[in-house]
């Protein structure tokens, strides 16, 4: 494989985004590492939920019923009656109490934090990992102010 790019004024190679490939075996490695993430007990148990949550006929009422409302509270606003958008909003904030009080419900939100929490743990790995090898700090978005 040939790297693009050009020596630039301090002698060093420079790359722009568009001349930037993507090493197959970095690409195979991540896609490796999105399989171990899908195939792991997290995804799995958020499968799990979410299909329960599918098949839950009340919680699905309630959902259609929040959606519903959400239309109505538009179309209050636009024809701006302030007084039904707030009689709306407070049968909305009650459905997402009944919803948010379903165990069935719960677990699912549960789940969701935990595959995020995974994703964000092999995430810092990585950026730390990288950042220890090239002596970066974490989230900067421009270069040292100087080299020595």
């Amino acid at each position: 494989m040939r790297e693009k790019g050009h020596i630039n004024s301090l002698g060093m190679m420079s790359y722009d985004t568009r001349d930037l490939i993507i090493r197959d075996d970095i690409m195979a490695k991540a896609k490796e590492l999105a399989e171990l993430i899908s195939g792991s007990e997290e995804v799995k148990q958020y499968q799990k939920a979410e299909e329960k949550i599918r098949n839950h006929e009340h919680v699905q009422q309630l959902i259609a019923t929040l959606k519903k409302r959400q239309k109505e509270i538009v179309a209050f606003e636009s024809f701006q009656n302030p007084q039904m958008v707030a009689k709306i909003e407070k049968e909305m904030e009650e459905l997402q109490d009944e919803i948010d009080a379903i165990p069935l419900v719960a677990e699912f939100q549960q789940s969701q934090s935990d595959i995020n929490y995974l994703l964000q743990l092999v995430m810092s790995v990585i950026r730390d990992t990288v950042s220890e090898k090239i002596n970066v700090e974490a989230g900067a978005d421009e270069p040292p102010a100087s080299c020595g």
